[in-house]
């Protein structure tokens, strides 16, 4: 079975039950794991690399409000690819390609490729996509053992946080963008909730909300965990300062306190993927490191002062 990708988290799903040999085709965001670089790419970004955050939230919400794409696929690299399976997802249209452009250049195909929805809107749903990938690609006992060691590293988090008093865990705050504001909607107040703390912001299985600054000061988060949407660690570490030069924020316990943090959100927080998992045992050591170990090779927050 020849299988595409055009999500980076159904890439990681793809390669995490043992396809990677079967996938012949990713986007121009897959980069986990290392060996998926190289392969043929079959989409491309409509939004100029390296602009400020501020100008890329004015080109999506331009293009949104025209129903402009933001992806588009490389429909003739595709079609030379001839897959049988294509992943994709309709939850999130700043994410991936349409849905509907998918199905549009699938119907065109030759053969019958089958083309798969994934719309996690919280932690569970994510790791039953696991599931759903397995089926789709005939390897459902893989895929359920896959699901297994996931969900077993969910319910040890799970179980103890069960032993820390709601009186001991902290308010707190993830920002997925910051200028404008936006919250973590989705699976982050649940994981945070799973982690030992207690959400400022955010829908469970809903997306994510533009936020005024007066809504941040209003919460008093005691933590702030910066994890940018599609940015990894460098990028994130030159936003912060449009956070910590905002007036109040020296104020705030997070701030007081010293308990400013930043992490991949690129690789974590914000792609619903395998290392969603990762993502919440990073939170969770990070509230409560003398409950929450962090396992080998799961990469610690790091911490954000103006003095670094």
């Amino acid at each position: 079975m020849k299988i595409v990708s055009l999500l980076p988290s159904a890439t990681e799903i793809i390669c995490g039950i043992g396809l990677r040999d079967q996938l012949v085709g990713v986007t121009h965001e897959c980069d986990y794991p290392e060996d998926v670089e190289g392969l043929p790419v079959v989409t491309r970004s409509r939004i100029p690399k390296g602009l400020p955050s501020n100008e890329i939230d004015a080109i999506v919400r331009g293009q949104l409000e025209t129903d402009s794409a933001l992806y588009s696929l490389e429909a003739e690299v595709l079609a030379s690819l001839s897959p049988d399976l294509i992943v994709t997802q309709s939850l999130c249209d700043v994410c991936a390609v349409s849905a509907d452009e998918v199905t549009s250049v699938a119907c065109q195909l030759p053969g019958n490729t089958n083309v798969i929805n994934l719309e996690p809107t919280c932690l569970s749903d994510v790791l039953e996509t696991i599931l759903v990938v397995g089926d789709a690609a005939e390897r459902s006992v893989e895929a359920q053992a896959y699901f297994d060691s996931l969900t077993q590293r969910v319910e040890a988090v799970v179980q103890r946080t069960k032993h820390i008093g709601h009186d001991l865990r902290p308010k707190v705050a993830i920002l997925e963008w910051l200028e404008p504001l936006f919250d973590g909607g989705h699976w982050y107040p649940e994981l945070i909730e799973m982690a030992g703390g207690t959400p400022c912001f955010g829908h469970p299985n809903k997306p994510s909300c533009s936020r005024s600054w007066e809504d941040l000061i209003a919460a008093q988060p005691d933590v702030i965990l910066v994890s940018l949407c599609g940015f990894n660690l460098e990028r994130t570490a030159k936003d912060i300062p449009l956070l910590a030069s905002r007036p109040g924020f020296s104020n705030l316990p997070a701030a007081q306190n010293g308990q400013t943090y930043m992490v991949d959100g690129n690789c974590y927080f914000s792609r619903p993927g395998p290392r969603l998992v990762d993502s919440l045992e990073i939170l969770a050591n990070l509230l409560h490191p003398e409950v929450h170990f962090l396992p080998k090779g799961v990469p610690s927050a790091m911490k954000w002062s103006a003095e670094a």
